[in-house]
């Protein structure tokens, strides 16, 4: 009995104090948590060439390594895009089949633990490092576009549109196309979807096919200074000289840039009769027939941006400022009615010899669209021609002035606008006026209360503007010299303020950031005919060249078009080559001159 007693407590012991385990919640230990694998990527499209990083983020482990994989190929290849041990994930160069990029990250911890997510790719964002040619005329035209990041379907876009256009690389496309007026244009490459992106623009320059003025109108000149032009017109109908603005879009900016001047200040004609302080008013002119011999030209500062001699200066040729020139700007200016050019020098005094002395010089063609040089001065600050801007008095009283007329500015900044080619500027100042930028008296302005003479001016700069060529006094604007003038129904036209203008739209304003480049002009060929000729001999020269409208035979002829000129040496002279001296920077544009001297 007392054995059994024992055995029962035991069991009541075990059964009070439970025969086994257990934890406060009364079941058994819970599993591990899963590894779990999240992705996120910076962008859901990624360009061609481009990156985009990829985020893996691991749950249910300390482990955060991951294994990556594109389109299931390990750490990718050069056709799908590669991904780097941290995500960054390089798309390739050209399209892949699908489109996409399938980025997967499996985990170190768990290899069952993975996540997936699709990149769309992209076409590359095209960039243009040049076209050629940069200057062609109306009608049909062909584009050579070189630059990076092309696509096949790729189109060039011309002023805007697209024009039939050919893949022939990544870095070069092909386009035809047809433009029907002239005028400076932009170019542009469009690659298409997906994610269909522009390129930079790059300006061309379109000029005139029309056939030039006959040189009868130029022999029809009246010589001699100040003569009239006789209804001649200086260059093509459709140069930006003689273009009509009337009707073209007002600059976002023009109340901006007019307030900038001033809106009282007044126009302020600078030409006019008789003498001021002992000098004429105005800027002379003198026109030269066959008779007029040609003379050299020494440059005392900018000859390498400038057109060298021998021009026909008379050397009576009147100075800006006769009788008494003094120190000011001192130009002359020389129209040839033989051969149709026009001869500017600034800061020009008359040397020995019958040579002329110039600070700088240029030629202009009066037959075609001439420009000069971007960055290149002229005889005048803007890079531009003097002459046909001026207000003559022939051309007043015949009654109407066919060209913009040349004004100043006080304060002027580093950029400009065609025609002009340079800037000099005098202020920082965003609304200080680029040169070449063009002002047109508003439509709503009333002529009729000025005299014949002034409405003819004050039509002219309604229809073709002012535009800004030099710093001097604001709202000065240029004319010639002329004893028929009345000064004082000149100064009538003092009435007329800055406020009644507005500024002509201006697109592109060149600044030294995107001012255009090209190529020089190239001679390929010189010869000879006879290559040894004595004194007084004449020998005929050829050449053959690309990039240039006329040249410049050096030291003797001068300006001349065409490819062969006959000269006769002084001496006897053996041709046995061609000294090019081509100056840089012609990307312009416009076709300019090549200067010629031989060995």
């Amino acid at each position: 009995m007392r054995r059994g007693n024992a055995y029962l407590l035991l069991i009541l012991l075990c059964v009070q104090v439970g025969c086994g385990t257990s934890n406060s919640s009364g079941g058994k230990n819970p599993p591990p948590p899963a590894v779990r694998v999240g992705l996120s990527a910076a962008s859901p499209d990624v360009r061609l060439g481009a990156t985009d990083q990829v985020t893996a983020t691991v749950t249910g482990s300390s482990n955060q390594d991951v294994s990556w994989f594109v389109n299931a190929i390990a750490g990718g290849n050069a056709t799908v895009g590669t991904i780097s041990a941290s995500g960054a994930y390089s798309a390739p160069s050209t399209m892949p089949a699908g489109g996409t990029a399938a980025i997967k990250a499996v985990s170190a911890a768990d290899s069952s633990a993975a996540a997936t997510t699709t990149l769309t790719l992209w076409n590359p964002s095209p960039t243009i490092s040049s076209i050629s040619p940069q200057s062609f005329a109306t009608g049909s035209f062909s584009l050579t576009v070189n630059g990076s990041n092309f696509v096949n379907g790729a189109e060039i876009l011309f002023a805007g549109a697209a024009i039939n256009t050919s893949f022939v690389s990544v870095t070069k496309l092909t386009a035809t196309g047809t433009a029907s007026t002239a005028g400076t244009f932009s170019v542009a490459v469009q690659n298409p979807n997906p994610g269909a992106t522009t390129s930079n623009a790059v300006n061309v320059q379109v000029t005139s096919n029309a056939p030039p003025p006959p040189p009868s109108a130029c022999s029809g000149m009246t010589p001699g200074q100040g003569g009239s032009l006789n209804g001649f017109v200086p260059f093509p109908t459709d140069n930006l000289w003689n273009k009509d603005i009337s009707s073209a879009p007002v600059d976002p900016n023009s109340a901006a840039l007019i307030n900038f001047i001033g809106g009282t200040v007044t126009i302020h004609p600078d030409f006019g009769a008789g003498l001021y302080q002992g000098s004429s008013i105005g800027i002379p002119y003198v026109v030269v027939d066959s008779t007029q011999g040609f003379v050299p030209i020494n440059f005392t500062a900018y000859g390498d941006e400038s057109d060298p001699g021998p021009m026909p200066v008379p050397a009576n040729a009147p100075i800006e400022g006769y009788p008494n020139p003094g120190n000011g700007d001192r130009h002359v200016l020389v129209l040839d009615n033989n051969n149709c050019w026009l001869y500017e020098l600034y800061s020009a005094s008359a040397g020995s010899g019958g040579a002329w002395n110039a600070a700088s010089a240029a030629v202009w063609d009066l037959q075609n669209d001439e420009q000069r040089p971007w960055t290149w001065t002229s005889a005048d600050a803007a890079g531009l021609p003097i002459f046909p801007g001026l207000v003559r008095y022939d051309e007043v009283a015949a009654g109407h002035i066919n060209h913009a007329i040349r004004f100043t500015l006080q304060f002027s900044r580093a950029a400009f606008v065609a025609p002009a080619s340079h800037w000099a500027a005098n202020s920082t100042q965003a609304m200080a006026a680029p040169m070449g930028m063009r002002l047109r008296l508003k439509s709503s302005f009333d002529v009729s209360t000025f005299s014949a003479t002034n409405q003819v001016i004050l039509n002219a700069m309604k229809k073709y503007g002012m535009i800004m060529a030099d710093n001097g006094s604001s709202m000065y604007i240029s004319g010639a010299p002329d004893d028929r003038w009345s000064n004082d129904d000149l100064h009538s036209l003092g009435s007329v303020t800055a406020s009644d203008f507005e500024v002509v739209e201006m697109n592109p304003i060149y600044t030294s950031s995107n001012v255009p480049t090209g190529a020089s002009p190239s001679i390929s060929s010189f010869t000879a005919s006879p290559s040894t000729s004595s004194a007084g001999s004449p020998v005929t020269l050829n050449w053959t060249a690309s990039g240039a409208s006329y040249f410049v035979i050096s030291p003797s002829v001068g300006a001349v078009r065409g490819n062969s000129v006959q000269v006769a040496p002084t001496q006897t002279t053996t041709y046995i080559g061609c000294d090019e001296s081509v100056r840089a920077h012609y990307g312009d544009g416009y076709s300019h001159s090549a200067v010629i001297s031989w060995l």
